[in-house]
């Protein structure tokens, strides 16, 4: 009796601009190594949210996808459920897709953070700033109340409940010893760009995290590390957060 063909299962990114993306590689090699022969993985780059229903209409034996900028937020109307961590965070970068195309968003992100910063921690790591006000920064924020780290964001618009960048002074900085970059600034093509702070401002107390992974040393963290801080890039994040993104589709 012949064996039934496993069903083919698809997963994917969703993003905008996102041919550079770590996702697509990376599951590649794990369908590859792990023999998961009925397993494949796409990007789905689309230029406005609006086209994500038609994606999933279109797509055959769809069931997970991860999301990325600058759709973590924007998505969340399109979706039938969240999980309560991803309602508590605001954004979502995980997606489970049912044989009924209902949808359920995750957050992935919030874990990926917290389980590479964790080790950088020392005891007078008490407060952060977060550069950046976009999806992968409630994340970081969700991540850092867990930790019970205080933390402010810095924005380029800032609210009254926001720093802007001209307020880095040396007095901020000798108050959070946690520098979080969650804006793209530096990511590759544009790895030159670097966010708008005084960089001699950072000491051997500080931890530079920079969420941005490609290129590996953004000039964020260079300038950082040549004034004594401890650095850490986004790609572990990446790996943690894929890995549980995995664990939820396969649940």
């Amino acid at each position: 009796m012949k064996k039934k063909p496993k069903k083919q299962l698809k997963f994917g990114l969703l993003g905008r601009d996102i041919s550079y993306s770590f996702s697509e590689k990376y599951f590649a090699e794990k369908f590859e190594m792990g023999h998961y022969d009925n397993c494949e993985y796409a990007n789905y780059d689309i230029k406005n949210i609006q086209k994500f229903p038609q994606i999933i209409q279109e797509t055959k034996g769809l069931v997970g996808l991860n999301v990325t900028i600058p759709y973590k937020e924007t998505i969340i109307p399109y979706l039938d459920k969240l999980s309560k961590t991803a309602k508590k965070i605001g954004a979502v970068n995980c997606v489970t897709v049912s044989k009924k195309k209902k949808l359920k968003g995750y957050n992935t992100d919030y874990y990926g953070f917290k389980k590479t910063i964790t080790p950088l921690l020392k005891e007078h790591h008490k407060k952060a700033l977060i550069l950046g006000t976009g999806g992968a920064s409630k994340a970081v924020a969700y991540a850092l109340r867990k930790l019970k780290i205080e933390y402010d964001f810095v924005s380029r618009t800032p609210d009254e409940f926001q720093l802007g960048y001209a307020e880095l002074n040396a007095d901020i900085f000798d108050e959070y010893h946690i520098i979080i970059n969650t804006t793209p600034v530096g990511t590759h093509p544009n790895i030159v760009a670097c966010p708008d702070i005084n960089y001699a401002l950072f000491s051997k107390k500080h931890i530079a995290y920079d969420l941005v992974y490609n290129p590996e040393e953004s000039t964020f963290l260079r300038k950082a590390k040549e004034n004594g801080a401890k650095t850490k890039n986004g790609y572990e994040m990446l790996v943690f957060q894929a890995e549980k993104a995995w664990k939820i589709w396969n649940e």
